[in-house]
């Protein structure tokens, strides 16, 4: 039995389970890893268990029905705190942390852990989206994270240690998530309905690094109407640049009014050309099939052979204009300029 449910973590569980039967408990952490390996539902099923009235040191498991887990799955509980980064925004608002200009310092995250518990055990903040804070955001938790009250837990979520700032990596206790393994999100996939058959969790858990966020991506039906015509156009390794940029364009703003669904949309297209050149390069240099995380794209692969003349430096060189092209959706550069610089790169890299 997982702990919690949570598929793929029991070895991150048993290490604050051990923590805290100890009274080891550090004050602050710094989850890390991929999106949709579970780092959120941990986090959640930590304040959980750490809340939990019944709760034993040896079981470390939250009961589910006393009042501070019902409260908790109500949303309510005075002890816990969550915050994250609004869709409609690409950084973190300061005021979530310390408070508007006129409840500066008396209001916001930092000032709620500081209060004292009002159950008598922990106060737990979660600080969702750690990538996006800015350095005004990074320091002003500085003080709550290098000198947290003795009763508070705070728990910052991103991606990558790389992404914080050194001053907040210093000062947090890390945690890494790995992916997913292939079966292990499958079985999630199946689990949660996401996908009607053992054979399209299986084939959505090989094209998803090990991430649950993006496997439900790909189960966008509309993705289907131009994969084929997609990794196609990539197997050419010179697309036809004008034609293919119109069609990718039309299928971006068929996405809907709002930008972040049309950012979304390029962003997958993306992480399937990336998915698409990180495997072909490891199929030129003759890696072990099993290597291949997705291995339905073998015939593309095939087809750009001879294309690419098994120029393992060129495709490399096209993996990395697609990296170029994801971090300028983060950095909000109008859609269409990104489909074509990163076309132009391709076509004349």
């Amino acid at each position: 039995m997982t702990w919690q449910n949570i598929i793929g973590h029991d070895r991150v569980a048993e290490q604050f389970r051990r923590a805290a039967s100890r009274g080891r408990l550090a004050g602050s952490f710094l989850f890390v890893g991929p999106s949709g390996v579970g780092k959120r539902t941990f986090a959640l099923a930590l304040a959980k268990s750490l809340l939990c009235e019944k709760r034993t040191p040896q079981e470390f498991n939250a009961c589910g029905t006393c009042p501070a887990c019902r409260q908790l799955n109500a949303g309510n509980h005075p002890d816990f705190y969550y915050v994250a980064k609004p869709e409609d925004k690409s950084e973190l608002p300061l005021e979530l942390l310390i408070g508007g200009k006129e409840q500066r310092g008396r209001s916001g995250i930092c000032y709620e852990i500081s209060r004292k518990p009002f159950a008598g055990g922990y106060k737990i903040a979660v600080i969702d989206d750690a990538d996006s804070l800015n350095t005004e955001g990074a320091n002003a938790l500085l003080k709550t994270l290098e000198e947290p009250p003795p009763h508070a837990i705070l728990i910052l979520i991103g991606t990558s240690a790389a992404k914080q700032l050194p001053t907040i990596r210093s000062r947090c206790k890390m945690i890494r998530f790995f992916p997913l393994e292939t079966r292990e999100l499958a079985q999630l996939l199946e689990q949660q309905g996401i996908a009607a058959s053992q054979e399209r969790a299986m084939r959505l858990a090989q094209s998803s690094d090990g991430g649950l966020e993006l496997a439900k991506a790909f189960c966008d039906d509309s993705l289907d109407e131009i994969r084929d015509e997609f990794f196609r156009e990539l197997s050419l390794a010179v697309p036809r640049s004008v034609p293919f940029a119109i069609k990718l364009n039309e299928f971006v703003d068929a996405a809907g009014k709002e930008a972040i669904l049309r950012r979304k949309r390029l962003r997958l297209l993306l992480v399937m050309a990336l998915d698409f050149y990180q495997n072909f390069g490891r199929m030129i240099e003759r890696a072990d099939p099993q290597q291949l995380k997705n291995r339905d794209l073998t015939p593309y692969f095939q087809n750009a052979s001879a294309a690419y003349r098994n120029d393992v430096f060129r495709v490399n060189r096209s993996a990395y204009y697609t990296l170029e092209a994801l971090e300028q959706i983060d950095r909000n550069v109008q859609l269409p300029y990104i489909v074509d610089v990163w076309l132009h790169n391709l076509t004349n890299g």
